[in-house]
């Protein structure tokens, strides 16, 4: 995976998302101690920035007729929406707690559920049984070059709204979003910081100990991060991201407060850990022009920790 290969997904899906706006804020400005600038993907298709690289993979595929994956929210809804684009199928594994909103959503772009145990193993099982059986081709969320690409145009585009950006910043999981713009960053000389919560913090740890950790029991309100770093993300991560700062979960509760109530934005908690870190950690950001991805914004209000 390289610079070129972002170039390209931008090209590829060009006019098919939204090139989503850039927002301020002085309130939060002045409470971060630095200048901010919100990538707002909540305003992308789906309402997250899973498209780009559900798209992007969808378009790369060839004489396809069905994909399938496993989600239990954005990427499954990015990747329904992106198949019915892109004329064929798609079969969305969920858990079977997913919430009905969720699964309303993904019918709603157009793709088929079918619910599994609410276990990686029964993910697994269930998503290769569903391949098996219609020959669909699986996409995975987050641990695949085409995905990461994808993922990556959100810093293409940011780095071209706003000049003169000190450091970017973007929560993690998996880390496609993270990975595709470091890609982008480094060949622009800008700084990437992964944002991640204390209650999943596989990355952070890996990061420090020089080689991928999987947790297998993370906890967090930020549900779009329970997730470890994928096999293709974990060596950008190691070599191309500046550093993985930790928030609690106090923390993101009060950033995704602050953004609904200062910016009149509604994102969700995985949203919120990218400013929830620049706040807490407001000595290595002071007085920089700083990009900050709002990833999300696909809200279940029934499980709103606030």
């Amino acid at each position: 995976m390289t610079y070129d290969d972002v170039l390209a997904a931008r090209d590829r899906t060009a006019g098919r998302l939204h090139v989503t706006p850039v927002l301020t804020c002085s309130t939060l400005d002045e409470l971060a101690g630095c200048e901010l600038f919100f990538k707002c993907e909540s305003l992308q298709k789906t309402g997250s920035f899973k498209p780009r690289g559900a798209l992007n993979a969808v378009l790369r595929l060839e004489g396809v007729e069905r994909v399938v994956t496993d989600s239990s929210g954005n990427f499954g809804q990015a990747l329904a929406w992106s198949a019915r684009a892109s004329g064929i199928e798609a079969t969305i594994v969920m858990p079977s707690d997913a919430p009905q909103v969720k699964q309303d959503a993904v019918r709603g772009y157009g793709g088929s559920v079918v619910l599994c145990p609410p276990t990686l193993a029964g993910r697994l099982e269930v998503r290769t049984r569903v391949a098996d059986e219609t020959g669909a081709v699986y996409v995975p969320p987050f641990d695949h070059p085409d995905v990461i690409a994808g993922q990556g145009t959100c810093a293409l585009e940011l780095l071209d709204q706003v000049e003169g950006l000190s450091a970017l910043v973007a929560p993690i999981g998996g880390g496609g979003l993270v990975g595709g713009m470091a890609l982008v960053a480094a060949e622009r000389g800008v700084p990437v910081f992964a944002a991640e919560p204390m209650g999943a913090d596989d990355a952070y740890r890996s990061k420090r100990a020089g080689e991928r950790i999987v947790d297998p029991s993370p906890k967090t309100v930020a549900k779009g991060l329970l997730v470890s770093i994928g096999e293709h993300n974990w060596p950008i991560l190691r070599d191309a991201v500046e550093d993985v700062l930790l928030v609690d979960e106090d923390d993101i509760v009060s950033a995704m407060r602050l953004v609904w109530e200062r910016m009149k934005l509604v994102i969700e908690p995985s949203a919120a850990v990218g400013l929830a870190a620049v706040l807490r950690h407001r000595d290595r950001f002071g007085g920089q022009r700083v990009g900050v991805v709002l990833s999300g914004g696909n809200v279940d209000i029934a499980e709103m920790p606030v």
